[in-house]
């Protein structure tokens, strides 16, 4: 019944427009949030290397009618560059947000190092970057894939006033989120032999009951899924981002209760998913899928 209530609220329009001057966009759609393309016009801009990290792109919409936009810091894995992921930057900032996709100082970067340095680009996108007008420094993420997803996590754990973080197959050496604030997003690759599912559950059931968190199993994939678009990737991204980024509650509706299972083995989360400037339950629950 909670779930129903939520949906309801997320397509209330006008009223949740008028109550939230961060929205971007108009009402959202199954097809809006899969789409390869979302409303906003993209350009980019390179940054060179220094400022504490490595340089890289970042991709703003290019529209300033509706004002200030989130900020998105993703960093790559181990021996990657950011062109592996590159498909990311147009699509996530397409939907409303800055995206700064980073290159790391090295290419054997550890997830603190990697952390550190997600953490310096926003420093830069926020304060020095040619796009700094447009970001709202207040309404800032951080992501990354294996190393970079532990390197998101980390910065989380740094800088607990960040909005949200994303951990695809993240490599964490921890092994723990027990002081994690911040709006957490794991996803696992069901045939990942480097990160695996049950290491990924053990990390997700290691964040406390009052941080709100997810946790995506992709079926049948493996480690470097990431490396190509996918919308079951980008059709969970995106209304993350702009639940916690955006205090966006019209997209609540596909991850409370996930709307689509398609390509997806499981699904754990602490739904109602409700932005940090509002109460959560913390309340684990599951979409109907397996849980190991």
């Amino acid at each position: 019944m909670a779930f129903a209530a939520v949906a309801a609220t997320a397509v209330a329009g006008p009223a949740s427009a008028a109550a939230n001057p961060y929205e971007r966009g108009p009402a959202p759609t199954a097809a809006s949030i899969a789409a390869t393309t979302g409303p906003f016009a993209v350009a980019s801009v390179s940054v060179p290397r220094g400022n504490g990290f490595g340089g890289g792109v970042i991709y703003y919409p290019t529209s300033t009618s509706q004002g200030t936009f989130g900020g998105v810091a993703i960093s790559p894995g181990l021996n990657g560059t950011w062109a592996g992921i590159a498909w990311l930057g147009p699509r996530l900032a397409s939907q409303g947000f800055v995206i700064f996709g980073i290159e790391t100082n090295n290419l054997n970067d550890s997830p603190a190092s990697r952390g550190t340095q997600l953490l310096a680009a926003l420093d830069f996108l926020t304060r020095s970057s040619s796009v700094r007008t447009r970001v709202d420094a207040s309404r800032l993420a951080v992501a990354g894939h294996s190393m970079g997803g532990g390197g998101a996590l980390s910065a989380a754990l740094q800088r607990p006033s960040l909005q949200a973080a994303i951990g695809n197959a993240p490599h964490l050496p921890s092994g723990s989120l027990a002081t994690d604030r911040v709006p957490t997003l794991i996803y696992a690759m069901q045939n990942d032999t480097l990160v695996t599912p049950s290491r990924l559950t053990s990390l997700y059931n290691s964040m406390p009951a009052t941080t709100e968190r997810a946790y995506i199993e992709v079926a049948g994939a493996g480690h470097n899924y990431i490396g190509q678009p996918s919308t079951t990737l980008a059709r969970t991204m995106i209304p993350w981002l702009k639940i916690f980024v955006d205090n966006d509650a019209r997209y609540s509706q596909f991850l409370c209760p996930l709307s689509n299972q398609s390509g997806i083995s499981q699904y754990r989360n602490s739904c109602p998913l409700i932005s940090t400037t509002t109460l959560s339950t913390g309340v684990d629950s599951t979409s109907g899928l397996a849980v190991r």
